[in-house]
């Protein structure tokens, strides 16, 4: 019959319990086996040795001689197999119960995990290596779930702010529109085109760096010199860096090894680079791509480096990360979705190569080194 609702359920022994029955089972077996064996083998080889040495001149001296070994021998077995048994018994007994505190202490850890309690830890049971390297393993998973679901929650609180401010314009201008308070003019049709590609480029890259971080994105590799790839990208923010009068400059060498890359992808990482640059580099100021020969491995070696905002050393660490901003209110107004530098390391990684950042300090400018392994 089933459980009626509310009713705990009827579980069997624990793990502990059945290991100290199983443990039980074998020891009285080996005692049984021993036994027979002993009374089985014992007598006769008694017997013989007895006819060989001419012990007891009477039959019923020698029958009262195997008696008393039998008597002896039964006796001083039996306590022996009891002591055994018994000491058996207290170890099997510790084990079991050792084992269950730590599989029992797990199984809630896990339950626990499962609630959401991703700061439970397992403490090593020291049972071995096995056993402490389940706690290790478990402790690790622990610790890579909170940090999942701390990314998901910040990148849902910072997706919904990102996605609050475009939002609310267009219903504000629309309800404008609907009222009579404001008309189309070209002015107001080119804020509305600017909040609905903010919010297109805003969703573009959520999926893009998605898809570079979980590896699903498909490199079109080819062959080709690093100077081709950087004119390309400079030539896309010639006419931005124009604009805000920011000196674009660039420093490639000659004789610089092939790259085996995508052109396209490696376009995007660069033009994320060089724009990110240009959010944080005022007017006046300039921003230097250069290209040199990486003396550790061999590669190339692609570095973005301006002199603008700067990054204070507590930042560094986070650059990288999705929504993460130095200054929210100065990377909002300069209209970044905070994703870009996550999507350049992601392909770049993508590439076998790395994305690292230096600066000296707030106000002294910054530097992203693309280092790219020999194709």
């Amino acid at each position: 019959m089933k459980a009626a609702a509310g009713e705990p359920t009827r579980r069997g022994a624990g793990l502990a319990g059945r290991l100290l029955l199983a443990q039980a089972l074998v020891l009285l077996t080996s005692t049984l086996t021993a036994w027979t064996i002993a009374a089985t083998v014992g007598p006769p080889l008694f017997h013989d040795h007895l006819a060989s040495a001419n012990v007891g001149t009477t039959s019923t001296q020698l029958v009262h001689t195997e008696r008393a070994y039998q008597s002896a021998n039964a006796i001083s077995l039996s306590l022996a197999l009891l002591a055994a048994l018994a000491v058996a018994m207290a170890v099997n007994v510790y084990i079991a119960r050792r084992i269950g505190r730590s599989v029992a202490t797990i199984a809630a850890a896990a339950s626990g995990v499962a609630a959401g309690h991703y700061d439970v830890r397992v403490p090593g049971p020291g049972l071995g290596p096995e056993f402490d390297a389940l706690a290790s393993g478990f402790n690790q998973m622990a610790g890579r779930l909170g940090s999942v679901e701390l990314t998901r929650r910040r990148l849902l609180s910072d997706l919904g702010h990102e996605m609050r401010t475009p939002v609310a314009t267009l219903e504000a201008y629309l309800e404008a529109l609907e009222d009579g308070v404001a008309t189309m003019d070209a002015e107001t049709a080119e804020l509305l085109h600017s909040q609905t590609r903010r919010l297109a480029r805003l969703s573009e890259d959520i999926g893009s760096v998605s898809r570079a971080e979980e590896g699903q994105v498909r490199l079109d590799l080819r062959t080709v010199p690093p100077e081709s790839v950087v004119a390309a990208a400079v030539d896309s923010v010639a006419e931005a860096y124009h604009a805000k009068e920011v000196r674009l400059l660039t420093r490639i060498p000659t004789r610089l090894p092939d790259l085996r890359v995508d052109p396209d992808r490696m376009g995007q990482i660069l033009g994320n680079l060089l724009d990110n640059a240009l959010r944080h580099t005022p007017a006046g100021g300039a921003v230097t791509i250069s290209a040199t020969t990486s003396s550790r491995t061999g590669g190339v070696e692609l570095a973005v480096a301006d002199t603008g905002d700067g990054i204070a050393p507590e930042h560094l660490p986070h650059v990288f990360e999705r929504f993460y901003r130095v200054d929210t209110a100065r990377d909002r107004a300069h209209g970044g979705s905070g994703i870009g530098l996550a999507i350049a390391k992601a392909l770049a990684e993508a590439h076998g190569g790395q994305l690292t950042v230096t600066s000296p300090g707030t106000g002294q400018g910054s530097t992203f080194r693309v280092l790219l392994p020999r194709s």
